[in-house]
C-alpha cells in the first residue's frame, strides 16, 4: 500500500500557516477485515478537525482524543483497535469489521520542521516518487518511536537512521510501491511510499468532458485537457483541472511532456482530430489509451493509422469505459473513470460486453 497525501493537504496547509502542530496517524498494521490497509494516513488538528480516514468514520472520534495528547506531549503513541469479537459492542458502535488495526500517532509541527508532512507535500507538488520511514518500536534511548527517516539528501531525525540500510529500504519501497518493514536488533521501521496521483490526458474538451474531470478530480487525479477549438479549450469550464491547453492535435507532443501521463482518452468527437491524436499517442509509451465511439469508428481509425496501429492496439481501450449501463454524459463519464480506476489499480479493464452508452457518439 502507498500513502495518499492529497486529502490531507488543506488541513496541513491551514494549521502550518497558523503555526499549530498536528498529529499524523500512520496505519502500520491490520489483521482481518479492515476499512483501510497499512500505509493509510490521517491528519488530526488540536481542534479535533481531521482529514483522511482510517475507518469508515467510526473510530476517528476516539482517535482524536489520543491525537490531542500526542500534540500536547510530543511523544508518539500507538493506538490499537480490535473488532474481531463480540467485544466490538464495547465501543457502542457495532462496527462489524471483524478486524484489528494499529495506528502510530506522531506530532508534526514547527519543532520538527513539520516532518514528514513537509517532505511528502514537496514531493507531491513536484510529482516525484518518494517514501518515508517511521520508527514504530525502539528500545534505544537515542531513537524514540515516531522518529522519521527521509531519503537522502534530507536529514533524518536521528543519526541511527542515517545508514545505507535505511536508505536502501526507502529506495526499495519507492521502486516496489509497497509498504515494508525494516527490522533491526533494537528497533523497527515502517516504510511507506507516497502515492502519486495518476495524470490523465483528455483529448477533447467538449461538454461531455466536464463530468469526466469532476469524477477524476474527486479521486484526487490530475487532469489535463487539450482541444484545438478555442471555444472549448477554456480553463474556466474546468476549474478543477490541472491544465487546459489550446493546441492542434499534430502539435500535441510539442505542447506537452507526454511521458508524465498514465492514461489518455481521445474524445474530441471529430474524426480527423481523433486520428491525429491517435497517431501521436501511438509513438508514446502511455500505457492506457481510451477512444470514445462505436466499434466501426474504431476500426476506421485503426485502418487510417496504417503502420502506426500496431504500436497502439495493445494499449487501446475502444470503445472506452466499463459496461455499467446508462446513456447520460454522467453515466458515460462514470464508465470511463471506472475503467481508468481499474487499470490504475491493476484490475482487468477489457470488458467483453460493451454498453450501448459507450458505443453511442455523435460524429
Amino acid at each position: 500500500m502507498e500513502a495518499s497525501l492529497g486529502p490531507l493537504l488543506p488541513l496541513f496547509e491551514r494549521e502550518r500557516g497558523a503555526g499549530r502542530a498536528l498529529a499524523l496517524g500512520v496505519l502500520v498494521h491490520t489483521a482481518g477485515s479492515t476499512y483501510r490497509k497499512p500505509g493509510a494516513l490521517i491528519l488530526i488538528a488540536a481542534s479535533g478537525d481531521y482529514a483522511g480516514l482510517i475507518s469508515g468514520g467510526c473510530l476517528e472520534g476516539d482517535l482524536r482524543e489520543h491525537a490531542r495528547a500526542v500534540i500536547e506531549s510530543g511523544a508518539a503513541t500507538m493506538v490499537r483497535y480490535d473488532m474481531r469479537s463480540a467485544d466490538d459492542l464495547l465501543w457502542g458502535l457495532g462496527l462489524g469489521c471483524e478486524g484489528a488495526m494499529q495506528i502510530l500517532l506522531l506530532r508534526c509541527g514547527p519543532d520538527n520542521a513539520w516532518q514528514p508532512l513537509e517532505h511528502l507535500a514537496a514531493a507531491l507538488a513536484a510529482h516525484a516518487a518518494t517514501a518515508i520511514g517511521v520508527v514504530v518500536e525502539s528500545s534505544r534511548a537515542d531513537l524514540a518511536p515516531g522518529s522519521v527517516a527521509l531519503p537522502a539528501p534530507a536529514h533524518p531525525a536521528a543519526p541511527a537512521l542515517a545508514t545505507p540500510t535505511v536508505q536502501a529500504a526507502l529506495a526499495r519501497a519507492i521502486t516496489q510501491r509497497q509498504a515494508l518493514w525494516l527490522d533491526e536488533r533494537s528497533w523497527r521501521l515502517f516504510v511507506v511510499p507516497l502515492a502519486l496521483p495518476p495524470r490523465v490526458l483528455l483529448l477533447g474538451a467538449g461538454p461531455d468532458a466536464v463530468p469526466v474531470v469532476d469524477f477524476a478530480v474527486r479521486l484526487d487525479w490530475k487532469v489535463t485537457l487539450v482541444d484545438h477549438r478555442a471555444a472549448y479549450a477554456v480553463a474556466s469550464h474546468f476549474p478543477a483541472a490541472e491544465r487546459v491547453v489550446l493546441t492542434r492535435p499534430a502539435e500535441l507532443a510539442t505542447a506537452l511532456e507526454l511521458r508524465e501521463f498514465s492514461a489518455a482518452v481521445v474524445m474530441s468527437h471529430h474524426l480527423p482530430s481523433d486520428l491525429a491524436y491517435l497517431r501521436v499517442l501511438a509513438a508514446t509509451a502511455i500505457p492506457y489509451v481510451g477512444l470514445l465511439g462505436p466499434a466501426p469508428r474504431r476500426e476506421k481509425l485503426l485502418a487510417d493509422l496504417g503502420a502506426h496501429a500496431a504500436a497502439l492496439q495493445p494499449r487501446l481501450h475502444a470503445p472506452v469505459g466499463l459496461p455499467i449501463g446508462g446513456r447520460s454524459p454522467e453515466s458515460i463519464a462514470l464508465a470511463i473513470v471506472a475503467q481508468l480506476h481499474a487499470f490504475v489499480h491493476g484490475a482487468n479493464t477489457h470488458a467483453e460486453v460493451v454498453p450501448k452508452a459507450i458505443q453511442y457518439v455523435i460524429e
